[in-house]
Formats: structure tokens, C-alpha cells, sequence
């Protein structure tokens, strides 16, 4: 009978990592895609196909897998002259521009993805994200070791709201704040009957007609070319409609609405990933700014997420007035990156980082 040999004998093989960049949009980010964090699971194949498709690029699909398992889904299009090989990762700005990681994929997958990803690209742009992402915050650590130049571009201060945290406390919602919002829901009520409603799901994509009436009268229209807007057909609203094409996305896709007399005149429209929810966009009609819906609505929204099991909300940047009002504070800092190989665009990138940091906010 043959002795078993002793485990002390037995030597422990590295992982089987590979990495691949194949044309187009892989499959494969799905499955990456459900196997990172919640807060990330949106990044999806129809969140980048939408992507593609609204804001233009020939996609390719750098893949690396661990025992033949994907754990790594970084899509990227080509960027500026084709000469100087520069990609960035496509997307819409917010919530944020990032790619699909396992939670467990480990630095030995990060170096096989720079490896490869070195061999297709001088430059990769990734951002805008926040300093804490956890998919391009692990990569830029191995980039830095494996002698790739890392230049960052501020782009604006984030904002979080804990409700849970502020419940506990017991200051969210304030007293006070309940009792103004009475007081302009009452008056409110004087240009026509109030109806609130929460769409999400099967709604989509029909419902971002409302959403982009309300846009279309807001100080969006007013003010501005309309090119920020998110659901209009001259803002982004191509991208929002494919991505709601995705059942999955469409799940996570969630809006408060307001109508007056049936006529939509608010709307507050996020993402919910786990129990994280992303404020993605809010507007209302003027004709009622004196009574606040807004302010209304959004409040409702809080509170219906709230009873949903949705903990946090990440409002991003912009005017910090009105989300420190609600009770958010400062979160990570969000920046645009980017990563140049190890040679010569290392140490170019290095002598240029000066300008593009002051090409940011």
C-alpha cells in the first residue's frame, strides 16, 4: 500500500491568471459585474453598450480570469489621435465612470490586466470616480508598483447622507422640516390636486417622458444649451433608455414623481445598488419654485428608500446647499485618472501632469 504523502510536501501553485482584450463588449462583464460589490453591480454589459451607443467609440473588452473564472471586465474605447494609442473607460459621468472587479480578485489579476492592457494602450483614462472606488483605487495601487505614472484631476467634493446614522441621532427628518414642508404642500395644493408617485421596473422606459417634460421646463432649458440634461432627447436621454433595457438596470432604477393636476411638474431619479442609493438627477417647474417641490418630493423619496432598506444615499457633486440642508456631509473627493505605461509615456505623462491637474475644476 502506497504511504499518503504529507501535506508539508505539497506545494501550493499560483493561480491560473489570463488575461485577454477581445473586440467589443464581452459577456463575460455580467458575470464580473455580479461578483463585485453592490455599490458597482450597475456596471453592467448594457450600461457600457448604452454608453457606446449614445456617446459614440468601438469598444474592446480587456477580460482577465482566475481558474478560468472572470474576474475582471475593464471595457475601453479609443481616444483622441489614433496614433498616440490613448483609451478611456466609457460610461455615463455620474454615478461614475469605472469597470467590473471581483471582490476577491486580488493583485495578481490587477498585474495581468496592466500587463495585457500595455500592450494595447500608451494611456487609460479612468474617472470621473470617487478616491474610495474600490475597483480603480486597487489598480492604481499595483500601477504605481509596476512603474506606471498615475496623474490624477480633481474634478468636485462629494456628498453622503447616512440616514441611518442621522435616525439614530434622532435629527433626520427634523421636526421643523416636517412641519415647513406641511406648510408648502398645503399651498401647493392651491394650483391643482397633488399626486406623488414611485415608478421603477417595468416602467422604464416609458416613464423618462415625464422625467424629461419636467427637464424641458426647468432652468436646465432655461438657462443652459440643455446638453446636461439627463433624460431630454438633447441631453442624455439616448443613454438612460438603453440602459433601462437591462431588467436588472431597469430594477435599480427608481424615481419619485409629483404631478399637479396630472401634469408632471418634479421628479427624483436614482440608482439603488444594495443599500446604497445613487441621487442621479432632480428637477421641478418653475411655476411652483415658491412652494418647494423639490424639496418636497426628494423628502418622500428619502423616506419611502428609507422603509426599502436603502441606508445611505452618495448625492455626488454640485450645490452643496440644499444636500447639507438634508443632512448629508463630505464624502471622498471624485477625480478623473489617468495611467500611462511604464517608458516613455510614463515620463511624459509625468512632465504633462502639471497641466492636466489644472484642466480639472
Amino acid at each position: 500500500m502506497t504511504k499518503p504523502m504529507p501535506l508539508s510536501d505539497f506545494t501550493r501553485l499560483p493561480r491560473a491568471i489570463q488575461g485577454v482584450v477581445v473586440d467589443g463588449l464581452a459577456a463575460a462583464i455580467d458575470t464580473v459585474a455580479d461578483a463585485g460589490p453592490a455599490s458597482h453591480r450597475f456596471l453592467r454589459y448594457q450600461w457600457f453598450a448604452a454608453a457606446v451607443a449614445a456617446y459614440g467609440g468601438h469598444p474592446r473588452t480587456l477580460i482577465v480570469t482566475a481558474e478560468e473564472r472572470p474576474v475582471l471586465a475593464l471595457p475601453f474605447v479609443a481616444t483622441g489621435p489614433k496614433m498616440l494609442k490613448l483609451a478611456s473607460v466609457p460610461g455615463c459621468y455620474w454615478p461614475f465612470r469605472s469597470f467590473a472587479l471581483a471582490s476577491d480578485a486580488g493583485e495578481d489579476v490587477l498585474g495581468e490586466a496592466l500587463a495585457v492592457l500595455s500592450r494595447h494602450v500608451r494611456a487609460l483614462r479612468i474617472g470621473p470616480v470617487h478616491d474610495d472606488d474600490p475597483s480603480v483605487a486597487p489598480l492604481l495601487h499595483v500601477a504605481r508598483a509596476r512603474g506606471w505614472a498615475v496623474i490624477d484631476r480633481f474634478v468636485a467634493q462629494s456628498y453622503l447622507l447616512d440616514m441611518r446614522a442621522a435616525q439614530a441621532d434622532g435629527t433626520w427628518p427634523r421636526g421643523s422640516t416636517l412641519r415647513k414642508n406641511r406648510f408648502h404642500e398645503k399651498h401647493l395644493a392651491d394650483h391643482g390636486a397633488l399626486k406623488w408617485s414611485f415608478v421603477n421596473g417595468s416602467d422604464w422606459p416609458e416613464a423618462f417622458d415625464d422625467l424629461a417634460a419636467v427637464e424641458a421646463k426647468s432652468w436646465i432649458a432655461d438657462r443652459t444649451d440643455g446638453r446636461d440634461a439627463k433624460f431630454t432627447a438633447s441631453g442624455h436621454g439616448a443613454f438612460w433608455r438603453a440602459a433601462a433595457s437591462d431588467p436588472v438596470l431597469a430594477a435599480m432604477m427608481r424615481a419619485a414623481v409629483l404631478r399637479v393636476d396630472g401634469v408632471p411638474a418634479a421628479f427624483s431619479f436614482d440608482l439603488d445598488a444594495g443599500d446604497l442609493k445613487y441621487a442621479v438627477a432632480n428637477s421641478y417647474d418653475p411655476t411652483f419654485a415658491k412652494h418647494s417641490p423639490g424639496k418636497l418630493l426628494y423628502y418622500r423619496n428619502l423616506v419611502d428608500a428609507r422603509a426599502r432598506g436603502v441606508t445611505r444615499v452618495d448625492w455626488g457633486a454640485g450645490d452643496s446647499g440644499y444636500k447639507r440642508t438634508i443632512g448629508a456631509e463630505a464624502g471622498p473627493v471624485i477625480r478623473d485618472w489617468l495611467l500611462l505605461r511604464p517608458g516613455f509615456p510614463a515620463f511624459a505623462g509625468r512632465l504633462l501632469a502639471p497641466f492636466w491637474r489644472r484642466s480639472g475644476n
